[in-house]
């Protein structure tokens, strides 16, 4: 009933490029904004992109210009293309409504190398 399946992480270069896919529900799709999230090792897990019903974005200043967030709504999927990455983009990357459930899902992870 409720699946969020979060794929596209992986080890990168500093400076390099990913895009991260996220396969959620029709249910969750629903909802008005749908958000990426971070947890970095030993960090609170933090909102660092939005996007609205409308197409409205908003981003965590950390990631403001390298960062953009998208979303398909006829296949359920949520999108964040990420460049110019840096060590500091290192952590696991999740999916959800804005504000967030309860559940989240496994995540992906992004490790971006010096």
């Amino acid at each position: 009933q409720v699946q969020l399946v979060e794929s596209g992480g992986g080890l990168v270069q500093a400076g390099g490029s990913l895009r991260l896919s996220c396969a959620a529900s029709g249910s969750i799709f629903s909802r008005n904004s749908l958000g990426w999230y971070r947890q970095a090792p030993g960090k609170q897990r933090t909102l660092v992109a939005e996007i609205v019903g409308g197409g409205s974005t908003n981003y965590a200043d950390s990631v403001k210009g390298r960062f953009i967030i998208s979303r398909d709504n006829a296949k359920n999927t949520l999108y964040l293309q990420m460049n110019s990455l840096k060590p500091e983009d290192t952590a696991v990357y999740y999916c959800n409504v804005v504000p967030s459930f309860e559940y989240w899902g496994k995540g992906t992870l992004v490790i971006v190398s010096s």
